[in-house]
């Protein structure tokens, strides 16, 4: 049996009752038409609730697709860094002969269009030598007594060269600071 004939009859039965109390039709009717607006509302209230809950989602999605954009070089980066640092390196080393110089120049080439690309991702080193000491951006590995040139919790000397994306850190300066 359907719900329609269900409340058919519930109606029929519940018509006899009222003729069997004596109360009249349009009592009845009265009823029936309160007992349809409570539903009615009821229907609309979780319309208007299941209405809202897509919204949120469908912000949700776009905050997050958002965030995925935002952030997508985020693993690339970590990855590059430890090359970045050992280009640095290489572009330390002293060479004395003309074959080390083009050497140190092609090093020097691939380093600038590495760098370049990072920053077009928004990748950027974090800046720390003499700058004042920052936990969420710097790592101090070593502290050395501050002293007139050099005030508390001043960097002195970076170790490891610290990056962020965005207002990502990626990787920590690491500094020896002024105590």
């Amino acid at each position: 049996m359907s719900k329609k004939e269900e409340k058919q009859e519930e109606l029929q039965e519940e018509m006899e009752a009222v003729d069997a109390a004596g109360v009249s039709e349009v009592e009845v009717e009265a009823t029936e038409i309160e007992n349809l607006k409570a539903e009615l509302s009821e229907m609309e209230d979780k319309f208007l609730r299941a209405r809202a809950e897509i919204a949120n989602m469908s912000n949700r999605n776009k905050n997050e697709r958002e965030l995925l954009v935002r952030y997508r070089s985020q693993d690339l980066g970590k990855k590059i860094l430890p090359s970045i640092d050992n280009l640095e390196r290489a572009m330390a080393i002293e060479v004395s002969d003309e074959q080390g110089e083009s050497l140190k120049k092609g090093i020097s080439m691939v380093l600038e269009s590495i760098t370049v690309a990072l920053k077009e991702e928004g990748i950027e080193e974090i800046p720390a030598m003499g700058e004042t000491f920052d936990p969420n951006l710097h790592q101090a590995v070593q502290t050395v007594p501050a002293s007139e040139e050099t005030p508390a919790d001043t960097i002195v000397e970076v170790l490891q060269k610290g990056y962020k994306l965005q207002d990502r850190v990626l990787r920590p300066s690491m500094v020896i600071v002024a105590q």
